[in-house]
């Protein structure tokens, strides 16, 4: 056994063992931490298969983002783990069955193969190439015309989002930096003159209704 096939087995045996606590775990954010393992191993993975741009992406966006937001959200709400176990025996045989299902497809995938065809103008397995600049190629060549519609579909979502979101309270105390900016330096400070003979009868006034009381 060379140290690729090595390597190969001990990331494939950590990411079982880390799916399989995702999926025991009683803690909610153990389960998001040993799913943050999982990606590191199946990027670690596709290192080994000379995918790198997936590896970086999966480090990146699930482990980046997803999973920074998951644990966030896990930790600030305060999840009754009890009251979520009830259904659990309940719901077991279907999820049970639904396993059993995608297993059973895996296999046979994976038992009937995978017939590669060469394509004519395909490169050669010894050639040396960029996984990352022939993926940039194809996707902004053969594809531009999906990437641009799932990018407008994203940003679409991102609007929905805010607008969904975005309500203005009637007790919160906004002020509009606009306005801030356009004062000027004699609108800052107001200066008062105050009359000292009214001054002067402001404390006798209060010692007359002192007495008065």
């Amino acid at each position: 056994m060379d140290v690729k096939s090595a390597l190969f087995y001990l990331f494939a045996a950590v990411l079982l063992f880390a799916a399989f606590r995702v999926v025991t775990a009683r803690n909610p954010v153990h389960a998001a931490l040993y799913l943050v393992l999982a990606f590191f191993q199946a990027s670690a993975l596709w290192l080994l298969l000379k995918a790198e741009f997936l590896a970086i992406t999966l480090v990146l966006v699930y482990v980046g983002a997803v999973m920074v937001l998951f644990l966030f959200v896990v930790m600030m709400l305060d999840i009754n783990i009890d009251s979520m176990r009830k259904g659990f025996w309940r719901h077991f045989p279907l999820a049970a069955g639904i396993g059993t299902l995608v297993a059973l497809e895996m296999a046979a995938v994976l038992m009937g193969g995978f017939r590669i065809t060469e394509q004519p103008g395909a490169l050669s397995a010894g050639a040396e190439v960029s996984n990352t600049k022939e993926l940039g190629k194809v996707l902004y060549t053969q594809y531009l015309f999906p990437l641009q519609a799932a990018a407008v579909v994203l940003l679409v979502a991102i609007i929905a989002a805010i607008a969904l979101t975005l309500r203005e309270r009637k007790d919160s105390k906004y002020i509009d930096p606009s306005d801030q900016i356009r004062v000027k330096r004699s609108e800052r400070v107001r200066l008062v003159k105050v009359n000292p003979s009214a001054q002067q009868a402001a404390p006798k006034a209060a010692a007359a209704e002192e007495t008065q009381a």
